[in-house]
């Protein structure tokens, strides 16, 4: 029986991946727990496993007394010397108990403290196991969905996926298997939380790190990203080695490596723009797609004022001005962009205003020369 109990404890380290001695010393609790139910919790009672052999100890710490009035709790002091030598009346000595039937109110007693404690081991170990991974990327399977969120099998573990941390329109299938993001571990009543999502910025900043080993090994850098889930994101790259062009490691030969991103993102539209310290060229690489005829920039307030042709006029805005906001986002500057036809009668009104300003200094000067002239006549 004492290698069998080891066997089966050796089998649910391996299955919960729970440390052997973690599930002994819970089977001690809940040995103890059923032996205090049987012999009353005044007795003070303590139960060893063997680690090796299984074998299971119980004693029960007893007062050396001349007359035993309580066999529970009191030892003869003939019992205590065949057990020590040295004891006298008044000492304590720890005393065996034979392991006999607790009884099935005591058994199941042990039954339930056993799987609760393992419970909370078991909890414990996969929060330290996952609290270290907060920011990375898990491969999970779906496994159900509840009252609107996704419940995902990410190894021995179980995560939630809320419905607004998927995609926008993306419906997940029991058995589907997943890329998420972790987000945050947090330790409750109820064990560890493992928050996961798809529409955190970083996940398409750790997807980049997967497929292009240029960032994972440092060579390129990403500077900055903004993203709304779904639609598009914007990041910017660089690098300090000037072998590595750092846009075109992230899009790879004919687009393999960016492409491969888009598709975890159910189409998601990517534009990867390098960094430079130039905000002029910052801001006109940050309204791609869209091609920027002129540019003028206020340093002071962060503003600047962009001319495009009046066909990229709605490129450049983007649908609901997604391309300009997400521009704004990734440079934290203010962008205000106008079609060549609105510069162009900007330009106009401000000529004509002009021409009109001096039109009427002029009309001016005649005036008064013509009242200078009837003063010079009068004399």
């Amino acid at each position: 029986m004492n290698r069998e109990l080891i066997n089966i404890v050796e089998q649910m380290s391996r299955e919960r991946g729970i440390p052997k001695e973690a599930i002994i010393g819970t089977l001690e609790s809940a040995l103890l727990s059923a032996a205090r139910k049987k012999y009353g919790i005044t007795v003070n009672i303590d139960i060893k496993i063997d680690h090796k052999s299984g074998k299971i100890a119980m004693t029960a710490l007893k007062k050396v007394v001349k007359k035993v009035a309580n066999p529970q709790e009191e030892i003869s002091l003939d019992e205590a010397k065949k057990l020590d030598s040295s004891k006298k009346i008044g000492n304590e000595i720890d005393a065996s108990l034979r392991l006999v039937d607790f009884g099935r109110i005591a058994a199941q007693t042990a039954k339930q403290v056993l799987f609760q404690k393992v419970r909370e081991v078991e909890r414990g170990v996969i929060y330290e196991e996952y609290k270290d991974k907060i920011g990375q990327i898990a491969s999970g399977i779906v496994i159900r969905k509840e009252k609107g969120s996704y419940f995902v099998a990410i190894g021995r573990a179980e995560a939630i996926l809320y419905q607004r941390e998927t995609l926008p329109g993306e419906t997940l299938r029991r058995g589907e298997t997943i890329r998420v993001y972790i987000e945050d571990v947090k330790l409750s009543s109820k064990g560890p939380g493992i928050i996961l999502s798809r529409t955190h910025p970083n996940f398409v900043i750790e997807l980049f790190k997967m497929e292009i080993p240029e960032i994972y090994e440092g060579l390129v850098v990403i500077k900055n990203i903004v993203r709304e889930p779904g639609d598009r994101t914007k990041l910017t790259v660089y690098s300090n080695n000037a072998t590595i062009d750092p846009v075109g490691a992230c899009v790879g030969m004919k687009g393999t490596r960016v492409q491969s991103i888009v598709r975890e993102l159910k189409g998601e539209r990517i534009d990867i723009i390098p960094w430079t310290d130039d905000t002029r060229e910052l801001l006109i690489k940050a309204l791609s797609p869209a091609t920027v005829e002129r540019i003028g920039i206020n340093e002071e307030e962060k503003s600047a004022m962009v001319v495009v042709n009046d066909q990229q006029l709605s490129i450049a805005i983007g649908k609901k001005g997604q391309n300009v906001r997400l521009a704004m986002k990734l440079t934290g500057w203010d962008i205000d962009i106008i079609s060549e036809s609105e510069y162009a009668n900007i330009k106009s009104g401000e000529t004509t205003e002009s021409e009109r300003e001096e039109e009427e200094t002029e009309g001016k000067e005649e005036d008064l020369n013509d009242t200078q002239a009837k003063e010079d006549e009068q004399t």
